[in-house]
């Protein structure tokens, strides 16, 4: 896997990233450390990409379990430490999955596995960060 960030110049913080895949993501600083506000903040990808790797992680899990899962939103919240380097320390992930007859020990499960097996973000930020999930199922 392989990415290259550009700064796009010094009137600001801004930061383009290509990922190995060929895709585009822009990001930003806060006004008050240089930035524009133009794009989400570098930790905040990783918040993000930490929510897609484990959702991805649940959705496949229940259809290979021949669910019908009809919609997968995780909401996250994260906490981080005070003083550089400022890592997470608490993030909580709310799933909020849809679909037919979805049985509550499944996707409980599922969120399970993701998070001690497969979603290497996840992974990697509880070593820093005290990682705690819910489950709401919605009936499509």
């Amino acid at each position: 896997m392989e990415c290259t960030i550009n700064w796009m110049g010094a009137d600001g913080m801004s930061f383009v990233a290509e990922t190995g895949s060929g895709h585009m993501i822009n990001m930003d600083g806060a006004p008050g450390g240089g930035g524009r506000n133009l794009a989400p903040r570098p930790m905040e990808t990783v918040l993000a990409g930490t929510g897609g790797c484990t959702a991805y992680d649940v959705v496949l899990i229940l259809q290979r379990g021949r669910h019908d899962v009809r919609g997968c939103q995780v909401k996250m919240n994260a906490e981080r430490a005070e003083t550089d380097p400022k890592v997470f320390t608490k993030i909580h992930m709310h799933f909020v999955v849809t679909g037919k007859g979805l049985p509550q020990v499944a996707v409980e499960r599922a969120v399970q596995l993701s998070h001690e097996k497969y979603c290497s973000a996840s992974i990697m930020l509880a070593k820093t960060a005290e990682i705690t999930t819910s489950v709401e199922i919605v009936e499509a």
